[in-house]
């Protein structure tokens, strides 16, 4: 087929990602539909990948994406007539140690929470499952029934049946050679075959999708690395009707072929596949294998399948694969352009490309993919993520850890400290433990003098850092503490339509004095959480604007995606330009008004107000606000002062018992004041009112905004459900994840959780069906066992806010 002059939708790249968008997009009616392949057909990583299909995530939208491919897989082959080797044999995956086995019976319970059929097996019944492998050292397994393996060429082929039928074009053989653009939005993509008019850009061009990006002037962390795996020879000793194995102790999975095993591995030190540039005239191609590398995994997948030291290799397959720095895809609109979608950096792309096709179809058909796939999100990455240093550091680590133990909270120690607030030294002296936030080292909390300041994570146990913790809690409510939080993502909006333009997006109403600080969501056109944060009006026409470390480049998406095209909002970033350093505690103020000029009374400076203080040489922005539920102050500042006011507050705080605390006390004191967090308990699926945060929406604010008449509704109708509070007794470790249960009946999951050290009690949030979210007792599922739970009407410390008030 030739090259047409014009397409609508132009897809580039025809792997298994994007012949799935392309067909989904048919299914959605779009007739106008080009993908460009630059060689063939699965050419790039998708012809030989091993195709194993795993289903359950962490999250239950991630695991409602990889279900809907495994469901489609099933019936793709009847409705093209192209055959997808789709075989639904189960996959087994075992616990070689005690913590992968904590670890399984965390994912256990995950599994009930999203209501997802997986059982755990004793160590005979996963050889009975298996018969090949030895039982030695294995503590237990999970067996998922409905997992199972897929023909990735074949499946690729499905998918470009299916959207052809349904009016797309796919032409191979054609390379993109660059774009033109005018302003903000890609207007044709130019190929060796002359240039194509378009509307939308896909980027599904897998190892090449950094390349294509950087083409059309955006920067994509999507790299790509060498992954291996080897089929051995054929014999009559394998069982028929195996399913897939995966043993993370020993770092191999094992997809059972015709008589014959294919066993992979995520061994360490990877090398990285084209660090500088994957050339375009690379295609259907091997890599030289090499033998130390599949040693690493091939010998202890002998140690658990002794027939592997009877079979010979029939062949060894070493090929680039993607990845990017967090080992998760890389999806959505990209935030430099108005119409250039990525799907990249699949490491598991053959799993996840009908979920993701259809995630992505809806999100350029629909504006949105339907469900919240922030871990999955494009924006998730803003410049810092963008180095090669960064990328191949962060690629090879992702790489190895994919069989690695995932503890709940844990941190990674490759590329790190890159961007250091002007008080890490500091901290750092006085025995921080700092953790990694959108490349910031921010304190996560602070080892006692002759203690190690380091991490050390659990599952069902305590971590070292918990009795640390406490003690900062502590201070927290009984005196003052002092929290480094310069990593939050601080911008300033103005101009004559600011007013008018914030007050389209913020469901609550900005139209307050100067010196007002305003807590508001924005809104889809759903009425679900688009994000969560605070304005402080300084002027009539200016804004300043407060959100998390990770969400600034997500939140200031939205935001500029709604702004006025006529030049009358301006937008700063100051995020690096400004310290921040949290005073909080009942002493906090006074120990303020001992380095402050001016009033910093109830009277003078009151909650939810900002001022402008001086604090020794420093000029100060002062809000009073608190996210730990306590008198506190957030001190915005210019960087170079930050070491001044810290030293002039500690010193002034010393009579005070002022102790530094760090981000691990702050959620602890957080979910004790029923505080929520963005991307966990309040996402784009849940709405303000099913939140308990209807306080927050103005519905009789003089100006429309996005989602109104959603929420008017949801107001009027009543939420369907709701997010309640649970405590539990038993000293426990909970982490978000855990079902919620109530007569046997799983009601929901938390959406997160943890230790209150004040209360010294097990603090949950999680959503229940409207009319099961009004009994007084619950029951938990943690690590496959219950707890009773009890809930509570408002926040477990100080619900009536008298402490912060004051």
């Amino acid at each position: 087929m030739s090259v047409p002059s014009q397409a609508r939708i132009v897809v580039i790249g025809g792997g298994a990602v994007g012949c799935s968008i392309a067909y989904h997009l048919a299914q959605l009616g779009q007739r106008d539909v080009l993908v460009l392949e630059k060689s063939g057909l699965t050419h790039g990583s998708t012809w030989h990948a091993a195709g194993l299909v795993g289903q359950l995530r962490s999250k239950r939208n991630l695991t409602r994406l990889m279900q809907y491919s495994a469901q489609l897989y099933g019936r793709l082959e009847a409705e093209t007539g192209q055959a997808t080797e789709w075989k639904p044999v189960g996959s087994l995956r075992l616990a070689s140690s005690p913590e992968r086995w904590s670890e399984l019976k965390r994912m256990a319970t995950t599994a009930r929470s999203f209501d997802f059929e997986l059982h755990t097996l004793s160590p005979k019944e996963s050889q009975e499952k298996f018969p090949l492998i030895t039982p030695d050292g294995i503590v237990g397994a999970v067996f998922v029934p409905t997992d199972g393996s897929v023909e990735p060429s074949s499946l690729t082929m499905a998918y470009a049946k299916g959207a052809r039928a349904g009016g797309v074009r796919i032409v191979e053989n054609v390379l993109v050679t660059g774009f033109e653009a005018t302003g903000r939005r890609i207007t044709r993509v130019l190929t060796d075959q002359g240039a194509i008019a378009c509307e939308i850009v896909v980027n599904a061009a897998g190892i090449w999708a950094r390349d294509v990006a950087h083409m059309a002037g955006v920067k994509v962390p999507a790299g790509a690395v060498e992954h291996q795996y080897l089929i051995t020879e054929k014999s009559e000793a394998i069982p028929k009707g195996l399913p897939t194995l995966r043993d993370p102790d020993r770092i191999f999975y094992l997809k059972p072929e015709p008589g014959a095993l294919a066993i992979g591995g995520w061994e360490k030190g990877t090398p990285t596949f084209g660090a500088s540039g994957v050339p375009f005239n690379f295609g259907r191609e091997l890599l030289q294998p090499n033998q130390e590398r599949l040693e690493q995994f091939v010998l202890p997948a002998a140690e658990r399948l002794p027939i592997l030291n009877e079979l010979g290799i029939r062949t060894v397959i070493n090929g680039p694969i993607p990845i990017s720095p967090d080992g998760e895809p890389i999806m959505g609109l990209a935030p430099e352009r108005d119409n250039f979608y990525v799907a990249c950096g699949f490491t598991s792309g053959i799993a996840a490309s009908g979920g993701a096709g259809k995630a992505m179809a809806e999100w350029i058909v629909e504006g949105e993919p339907g469900l919240d796939l922030w871990a999955f999100d494009v924006r998730r990455f803003g410049s810092h993520h963008m180095s090669a240093r960064y990328l191949a550091e962060r690629s090879v680590d992702s790489y190895w850890r994919y069989y690695q133990i995932h503890y709940p909270i844990e941190e990674l120690h490759t590329a790190r400290g890159g961007r250091r607030s002007p008080l890490y030294p500091l901290l750092q002296a006085k025995n921080a433990v700092f953790g990694s936030r959108f490349g910031w080292e921010r304190p996560n909390w602070f080892a006692p003098a002759g203690s190690e300041a380091v991490d050390r994570p659990s599952f069902e146990g305590r971590p070292n850092w918990f009795a640390a913790v406490g003690n900062e809690c502590r201070a927290a409510r009984e005196r003052a503490v002092l929290i480094d939080q310069s990593s939050f993502s601080k911008y300033e909006i103005g101009g004559p339509g600011a007013l008018a333009a914030l007050q389209r997006l913020a469901a609550n109403d900005l139209d307050k004095p100067r010196g007002t600080l305003t807590y508001t969501q924005l809104c889809n056109e759903r009425g679900g959480i688009e994000a969560d944060l605070t304005f402080a009006r300084l002027d009539e026409d200016r804004f300043y604007m407060v959100t998390g470390s990770a969400f600034g480049v997500r939140d200031m998406g939205w935001i500029r995606k709604h702004l006025p095209a006529d030049g009358s909002v301006t937008v700063q970033e100051l995020t690096s330009a400004r310290a921040t350093i949290n005073l909080a505690g009942p002493r906090a103020r006074d120990i303020l008004q001992k380095v402050a000029d001016g009033d910093v009374s109830n009277d003078a400076f009151p909650y939810m107000n900002a001022r402008n203080l001086c604090i020794g040489y420093a000029p100060v922005l002062a809000l009073r606000v608190t996210y730990v539920g306590e008198l506190g102050y957030e001190l915005h500042l210019p960087t170079e002062y930050a070491a001044h006011v810290y030293e002039l507050l500690w010193a002034a705080g010393g009579a005070f018992g002022i102790v530094d605390a760090g981000y691990r006390a702050i959620d602890s004191l957080r979910l004790e004041k029923r505080y929520l967090y963005w991307g966990a308990d309040i996402t784009p699926d849940y709405t303000p009112y099913e939140a308990g945060l209807g306080f927050a929406v103005s519905l009789k604010k003089n100006a429309d905004f996005i989602g109104r008449a959603a929420l008017e509704k949801a107001h009027a109708m009543g939420p369907r459900r709701r997010l309640i509070t649970l405590l539990v007794d038993a000293e426990i470790q909970l982490y978000g994840g855990e079902a919620i249960r109530r007569n046997g009946k799983v009601l929901g999951v938390t959406s997160s959780a943890g230790w209150g050290h004040t209360i010294g009690k097990a603090i949950a949030f999680g959503y229940v069906p409207t009319e099961e979210s009004g009994h007084p007792d619950y029951e938990i599922e943690a690590f496959t066992r219950r707890h009773p739970a009890r809930r509570i009407a408002g926040a477990a410390v100080d619900p009536e806010r008298r402490k912060i008030l004051i």
